[in-house]
């Protein structure tokens, strides 16, 4: 029952958005980054996102921050912006691929959407544990982005590799 009340006095991250669209951008983010990662991985990606939410060098909704970076026109309605291919924050939203879950996946893509509800909703009060120590990005270890130079390593998981802004 406690957990229940726990629950009931959290509020969203930002009141003017949906929660379902939120907690939706957060799990596919989850799902699509590090979906052949150990289950801390995909939490420690929610983190990453949430980290970002919260700085104000980025967008500040979860869907914003996922879907951030440049976009193009479409050629049949230059009022419809398409994601340059390859140029996103996450490589995933950008790809070219199809972002629709495998039907094999979905239970585990079920799972994810329940992680994804409880980070979202604990994110900012006392039972929300960000063990990334406030990181906001992360790298496969196989790449070597320049922009890891400038950034603190501060956990590893899986084969990611996670940072956050010098101090």
């Amino acid at each position: 029952m406690a957990g229940l009340m726990a629950l009931s006095t959290c509020h969203p991250v930002h009141a003017s958005v949906s929660i379902d669209s939120e907690v939706k951008c957060l799990a596919d983010n989850m799902y699509w980054e590090a979906r052949n990662q150990p289950i801390k991985g995909m939490i420690a990606v929610a983190l990453v996102t949430m980290n970002r939410v919260d700085d104000d060098r980025y967008p500040n909704t979860v869907c914003q921050v996922v879907e951030q970076g440049p976009t193009r026109p479409s050629w049949k309605d230059p009022t419809v912006h398409y994601p340059v291919r390859h140029r996103c924050q996450f490589s995933w939203y950008c790809d070219g691929k199809s972002d629709t879950i495998p039907k094999q996946d979905l239970d585990i893509y079920d799972v994810i959407m329940a992680y994804a509800y409880k980070i979202y909703q604990f994110h900012g009060s006392s039972a929300y544990n960000d063990f990334t120590k406030g990181a906001t990005h992360y790298h496969a270890d196989y790449v070597h982005p320049e922009w890891a130079e400038t950034k603190e390593p501060v956990y590893t998981i899986g084969n990611h590799i996670f940072y956050r802004w010098n101090k």
